[in-house]
């Protein structure tokens, strides 16, 4: 018996895979991707744009940096040191080509809510510097940075966790409608946050509920005290910021530089108020003491971890959030593949690694990669490059800021977020496309300035779950169409003649977004077997009709395609009479579709669409307007693509 049992494990152990080095290569390329891009990065095409992009990054980053830590409730030098690190730990294991992680303005207002209520301004008893204290700051700074860091942390963490878990895929629950709401609402809480700056008021510390208005009601209740000098040197800065950033991207093709319009307006801005002494003069608030290099790494403050649980949960999924859709922008531009749960782990890692650096918590900004598209970046190595610049000015140009005004900063901050503030011309869009996407937009901006980032966006999701629960029971399946009565007559009709391939497929489920990924990739691998396939034989099948099954959550369908002839142009024929409803991702996905297709020169025909499913594709997509591309049935789009290639024909006759 012990015999038969040790027979019983070796031959176990020997079905076992044994890791290999080149497994463990594999994994290492996987979650390392600066090993995959890295050794083929071409200096000669990349490093030029790539360094103008840094510099201009940098820029970016050290004003935002100054900005959202005093948003974060802490010292300013420390937003310089969140500007630096999280960018170098996400170039090494993050997959956006184009995202700059740094300080973030919607992370920075939930970790201001845990700082001041652990730490509130009322508790501050030193003001002045302390010579024996780390950098020169007071007790009181080094203990505001320690929570901030603890939050940062804990979100890390939270962010690995989920990575470790294999959540990632579970980011099909946030809608683009969602995530659109929940961004817009936040940035309107920054501008909110930036008021007081702006207007030159003294105003306390407000958050919580409501705290939105609040705000605003206390600046209505003290106008009286809005500083003239500082409201109107506001004004000034946001109509040349603005004017400057139109004329450079009006003139980006003519232009082989942009203006740095950030950094000419920080260096007169400063150099106005050191000349005239705005400071005392007027009383014109200032950035302060910046001081030099940075202190050697220190663990965050570990016992106020299980204060700030909820700011932590707050940091990981709306950070991730916002930096995970900026991420799939720029792969979705740029043509190139992205792991959710890979920008998980960089996140996560960016997180963790900088709370030892004293870092407020850190997520991708869309002005930040906005910027980098405009200036031309390539590559993650101008997120490098913009680094050495931020360490430059840590050890040398930090002091020089000591005179930028705070409103000028608030100034460049509002600017930076009209990105953001433009969503709202994306109501618009979801009106004619599908009005209760509009009313999901609509409920979560309220939610998000009423409350919360993180409110609103666990609003959005419960509630859009909601209502796809609610709609999915009406849906209705289709069986499969016989076609043959159909082929037979076209194949009469043109005597044996070669025909182009059609592949007609079913689309038997509506089509939200828990389901558009599943039904992108089965599509586009039909397409691709087409396009792959170099088989030719004389019986091939001329017309083919294919039934995608798009369940939930996970297709089990099998496809079988045929072989089209190399000379032969492929069309496709998608039978909507099954899609019985959608939202804004599905018709999204049925212009991507499109779109993909039409790079190929392969033609897309919709049959059996109703009005509101044309109406939004229209709406949605720069569709072909030369060509019909939306029909009444199945045989009326095969009659249109036998038509064209008969006018073809004669076309082609008459020239010669």
């Amino acid at each position: 018996m012990t015999g038969a049992n040790k027979k019983k494990k070796s031959v176990l152990w020997n079905k076992m895979h044994i890791p290999h080095y080149e497994d463990f290569k594999q994994w290492f390329r996987r979650r390392l991707p600066i090993l995959e891009w890295a050794p083929h990065y071409n200096l000669k095409e990349n490093l030029l744009p790539d360094t103008i992009s840094g510099i201009m990054l940098a820029v970016q980053q050290v004003t935002q940096g100054l900005a959202f830590a005093i948003l974060s409730s802490v010292h300013p030098v420390f937003g310089l040191y969140g500007s630096l690190f999280p960018a170098i730990i996400y170039a090494i294991f993050g997959m956006g080509r184009h995202v700059a992680t740094g300080t973030f303005a919607l992370t920075s207002l939930i970790s201001a809510n845990a700082v001041e209520r652990l730490l509130p301004s009322s508790s501050k008893n030193l003001t002045t510097q302390s010579n024996t204290s780390m950098l020169g700051l007071s007790d009181f700074e080094i203990q505001r940075i320690g929570i901030a860091a603890a939050i940062s942390f804990l979100g890390g963490v939270i962010q690995v966790a989920i990575f470790v878990l294999q959540l990632g895929s579970a980011t099909f629950l946030l809608t683009e409608p969602v995530i659109s709401a929940m961004t817009t609402g936040a940035a309107t809480h920054v501008v909110t946050s930036q008021v007081k700056y702006l207007l030159g008021m003294k105003m306390p510390y407000i958050s919580g509920p409501l705290g939105f208005f609040y705000i605003y009601a206390y600046v209505f209740e003290n106008i009286k005290s809005i500083q003239l000098e500082a409201l109107l040197l506001s004004l000034l800065s946001i109509v040349v910021l603005v004017l400057v950033k139109e004329l450079n991207e009006k003139f980006k093709r003519k232009i082989k530089v942009v203006l740095p319009v950030d950094l000419v307006l920080i260096i007169a801005a400063s150099l106005a108020c050191y000349c005239t002494n705005m400071e005392n003069t007027y009383g014109l608030e200032v950035v302060g003491h910046i001081p030099k290099g940075i202190p050697p790494p220190k663990a965050p403050s570990m016992n106020v971890l299980s204060s700030v649980i909820t700011e932590a949960f707050g940091v990981a999924l709306v950070g991730y959030v916002a930096s995970l859709a900026l991420a799939q922008g720029s792969a979705k531009k740029f043509k190139y593949s992205l792991d959710d749960n890979q920008e998980f782990l960089a996140h996560g890692l960016s997180n963790v690694i900088s709370s030892f650096f004293f870092c407020i918590p850190s997520a991708a900004a869309m002005g930040r990669t906005t910027g980098l598209y405009s200036t031309g970046a390539k590559t993650q190595v101008a997120c490098l490059i913009s680094c050495i610049f931020v360490l430059t000015v840590i050890y040398t140009v930090g002091p020089l800021l000591y005179w930028l005004p705070m409103c000028v900063l608030a100034s460049i901050i509002v600017v930076g977020l009209k990105g953001m503030l433009i969503q709202f011309q994306d109501l618009k869009k979801y009106w004619n496309m599908d009005k209760i996407n509009w009313g999901i937009w609509v409920s979560t901006y309220v939610f998000t300035i009423c409350f919360a980032a993180n409110v609103g966006l666990l609003f959005g999701v419960l509630c859009t779950i909601a209502i796809v629960i609610g709609r999915f029971p009406r849906t209705k399946s289709l069986s499969m169409k016989n076609m043959t009565e159909m082929e037979f007559k076209l194949k009469t009709e043109v005597d044996g003649e070669s025909l182009q391939l059609v592949k007609i497929i079913s689309v038997n489920n509506p089509l939200v977004f828990l389901n558009t990924r599943n039904f992108h990739t089965d599509l586009m691998n039909i397409i691709q077997k087409e396009n792959a396939s170099n088989q030719t034989t004389d019986d091939i099948s001329k017309y083919e009709q294919n039934t995608l099954l798009n369940s939930l959550p996970n297709n089990n369908g099998n496809e079988e395609v045929s072989q089209p002839h190399p000379n032969e142009k492929c069309s496709l024929i998608l039978d909507c009479s099954g899609l019985t409803f959608f939202d804004y991702s599905g018709i999204s996905m049925l212009v991507e579709v499109y779109m993909d297709c039409k790079s190929r020169s392969m033609d897309v025909s919709l049959a059996h669409c109703t009005a509101s499913l044309i109406k939004a594709m229209k709406y949605c997509g720069n569709l072909d307007s030369e060509k019909p591309i939306f029909f009444d049935s199945v045989s009326a789009a095969i009659n249109n693509i036998h038509s064209n290639k008969n006018l073809s024909k004669l076309n082609d006759q008459s020239e010669v």
